[in-house]
């Protein structure tokens, strides 16, 4: 697997995790599929949330 499509799972985790946060109130059961799309995708890469920034330099 390539840089660019490791990077590009990594922010689709980011976003799906923010859908997750954004949406729970409004939609428990699409918040919930959307977190665990976001895990399935950091388990693919052996990373937990907290190490997705430091994975993608975000804020440094």
């Amino acid at each position: 697997m390539s840089d660019i499509e490791r990077r590009d799972d990594l922010l689709i985790a980011v976003a799906l995790t923010r859908f997750h946060q954004d949406f729970a109130e409004v939609d428990p059961e699409l918040s919930e599929q959307a977190w665990q799309l976001a895990a399935d995708r950091l388990l693919d890469y052996d990373l937990g949330p907290e190490e997705i920034v430091d994975e993608l330099g975000i804020g440094s």
